[in-house]
């Protein structure tokens, strides 16, 4: 088989799962759920949010927070500060792709 799978699971509750981690790519899967987030945190790579389902709010570098949905992706660069939230009744469910893989960055 040439090909690798990978599964992930979509659930209503909190999760952050990293489904791939391999020498060209990371990628992480997460759900939050109203009034959660992630913790206020640096980008290590280039970073590319899909958002799935729901709403997020993301501040970046301390500047004031915008509001993306469903079918939006998000390019965050290299070494920006970020906070992500969910305000919001619907659940968030987004994926993470970090390339390169953040062991590769200085």
């Amino acid at each position: 088989m040439i090909e690798k799978k990978y599964d992930y699971r979509s659930v209503d509750e909190k999760l952050i799962e990293r489904i791939v981690n391999d020498d060209n790519v990371e990628i992480n899967h997460m759900v939050l759920t109203k009034d959660t987030g992630l913790p206020v945190h640096y980008s290590n790579s280039n970073v590319y949010m899909i958002i799935v389902r729901g709403r997020m709010s993301i501040s970046l570098d301390d500047g004031p927070a915008s509001e993306y949905r469903k079918g939006n992706i998000l390019n965050i660069p290299f070494k920006t500060k970020m906070n992500v939230t969910n305000k919001y009744d619907e659940v968030l469910e987004f994926f993470v792709v970090k390339a390169p893989n953040p062991k590769d960055m200085k």
